[in-house]
């Protein structure tokens, strides 16, 4: 036999050692508890072969502890031939034969456990649970009444009885169980209401209302059961009945929302729509309604009139109505706002809808961020700044809100507001912050650094980037050029920058850049092929791709290209003084 190490005899090595040694006491010492269990199983054993199987027992479980699985198992069979009748050995051998696939041995050793020490519960329920396993529900059921009866407390057994008889579709055994689990746990709303459901399924009507009745006769206070009691009559046919169920508790209870949804949907079933709105109505402005309700009603209200073609004038009708009165939360005017979404409605429309779930709930991130989106669509970065800016009273942990305003700072040419934003920003990440957006503000953090002439720090802000996103591509393409300018480390210049073409093979900038970092490194053949492909990419034409090219070609001795690249750069804006003398010398100079 093969050495096993799977988890499931782990588990079995370090906890069913005290189940098999104490089975009323779950705490109790494995170790000196198991020779004591030992004894108790073998009244016919002479006093050797007792002491010989209590040796072999606690080796076995030694061997098993150590992870010596094949002799574990050679020991436990050991013990099992000095003493048949030992059922804590049947136990332990049980999950090593399901290691080797022998499903009915393991059925048959934890049967044979549960035979030899039938007052171990462990045994027991380790074999119901077999039984479950393999839908052997009479086998389940039998081991778990015996379970029961060594345990008369124990309500967990009862219900797990409750399923079994539900599974067989034994009604009878199901009230008596029932009727058990109470005498254990004590009357209860459930377990009255499962009693109802049962007689339900047996056809016991009048058994099924009675436990509604005496339910509402032992809560008198309580009007639901009284609802529950017209929704029986109505589905039972007994219309009657069920609306003088509803229009009594109406009238103990005006604003019992329950015993209105009930109504509501009696009237719906009844024909009688026109009513059936107007209560709606009453119940979705009413300030006692609870606001999940009125959340319930409104869906309805909307999903009713997409079915009905989706005229979306009754619905926001509806809703202005609503909200035209006091709101104890912001639910109702976010659903506003999601409609008039799906409804494709003009932004403006959704703005102001969203602009109104900001007015009752401030600390609404999630409508807050959806209003700047919409915002920046249209380029109102004032707009964006001033809703950013307000968060931070609201949700100041919130790092999207200053990411939002260091870009419209930034968008806005306000370099030094983005930087304080952004600063602000970072000082808010977290292990769940999004990762993308802490990487973009170090990125444009480095920019406006780099333009400041801080290049020390510029740097720095760009390894922050690239420890939380390290393919930030325009991260890796400006570090890069940046360095190239300063000569500071081509090696590892080139290498960001080649990562940058490999995502972008086509991008001409990111051509221009690793171009420019081979020409500093006197690569010059190479970063000729490099930047006529930016060139040739470039749709704009841009000075600056230009002056490279003709720069790089005069290194490659190809003076008429040069000029060319040269000419068409100031042609194209360059104001560089040097590339007017390139010209007139017709030889690359450094700036």
């Amino acid at each position: 036999m093969k050495q096993m190490k799977s988890f499931f005899l782990l588990l079995w090595s370090s906890v069913l050692l005290a189940v098999a040694v104490a089975s009323c006491s779950r705490q109790s010492d494995p170790v000196k508890a198991v020779p004591s269990m030992a004894v108790r199983h073998q009244p016919i054993l002479s006093h050797d072969d007792s002491l010989r199987f209590n040796y072999y027992f606690l080796e076995a479980i030694n061997q098993q502890h150590r992870g010596n699985y094949d002799a574990a198992f050679d020991l436990l069979r050991h013990c099992q031939r000095i003493n048949p009748a030992a059922a804590e050995t049947y136990y332990f051998l049980a999950p090593y034969y399901g290691e080797m696939k022998q499903d009915s041995m393991v059925v048959e050793s934890f049967k044979k456990a549960a035979e030899l020490s039938p007052e171990n519960n462990d045994y027991l329920e380790r074999l119901a649970q077999i039984y479950v396993g393999e839908d052997n529900y009479d086998g389940a059921i039998a081991v778990y009444e015996r379970l029961y009866r060594n345990n008369k407390d124990r309500s967990d057994v009862l219900n797990m009885l409750l399923q079994l008889y539900n599974q067989k579709k034994d009604y009878s055994n199901m009230i008596e169980t029932i009727n058990r689990i109470e005498l254990t746990d004590g009357p209860s709303e459930k377990i009255a209401l499962s009693r109802m459901n049962v007689y339900e399924q047996m056809g016991r009507k009048k058994e099924a209302l009675n436990e509604l009745q005496q339910l509402s006769r032992r809560h008198p206070n309580d009007m639901n059961f009284r609802v529950m009691i017209g929704n029986w009559l109505l589905q039972n046919g007994q219309k009657n009945e069920a609306l003088a169920e509803y229009q009594h508790v109406l009238k103990e209870e005006p604003e019992n929302t329950m015993a209105q949804m009930s109504l509501l949907d009696f009237y719906r079933a009844d024909g009688k729509d026109s009513v059936a709105n107007a209560m709606q109505e009453h119940m979705l402005i009413s300030p006692s309604t609870p606001q999940d309700t009125k959340m319930v009603l409104m869906r309805q209200v909307v999903q009713e009139n997409e079915a009905m073609g989706g005229d979306s004038t009754k619905v926001l009708q509806l809703f202005r109505r609503i909200l035209s009165f006091p709101q104890t939360g912001s639910e109702m005017a976010e659903l506003q706002a999601a409609y008039m979404s799906l409804k494709q409605m003009p932004t403006d429309s959704i703005n102001h809808a969203l602009e109104r779930v900001l007015a009752i709930a401030p600390d609404n991130a999630g409508a807050r961020v959806q209003l700047i989106q919409n915002v920046w669509a249209d380029k109102n970065y004032d707009r964006v700044v001033e809703l950013s800016e307000a968060a931070r009273q609201y949700n100041p942990d919130e790092m999207v809100f200053y990411y939002f305003c260091g870009l419209a700072h930034f968008l806005k040419d306000d370099k030094a507001e983005a930087l304080d934003a952004f600063r602000r920003g970072v000082g808010e990440v977290n292990e769940q912050s999004d990762k993308a957006i802490v990487s973009d503000m170090y990125a444009i953090m480095g920019d406006i650094l780099h333009d400041r002439g801080q290049s020390d720090e510029a740097f720095a802000a760009y390894d922050s980037c690239l420890q939380w996103k390290d393919d930030n591509i325009g991260c890796l393409n400006n570090y890069a050029y940046y360095l190239s300018e300063e000569n500071r480390d081509l090696q590892r210049a080139e290498q960001m920058s080649y990562r940058t073409i490999k995502a972008e093979p086509t991008n001409s900038t990111y051509l221009d850049t690793y171009a420019w970092i081979l020409f500093m490194q006197k690569r010059y053949a190479e970063a000729q092929i490099y930047i006529d492909q930016a060139i040739k990419n470039d749709s704009t034409q841009s000075a600056v791709l230009l002056e490279h090219g003709g720069d790089i070609h005069a290194m490659n001795n190809d003076l008429l290209m040069a000029l060319e690249y040269w000419q068409k750069a100031r042609d194209a804006g360059s104001q560089s003084k040097v590339l007017i003398r390139k010209i007139k010398l017709k030889k690359y100079l450094k700036e």
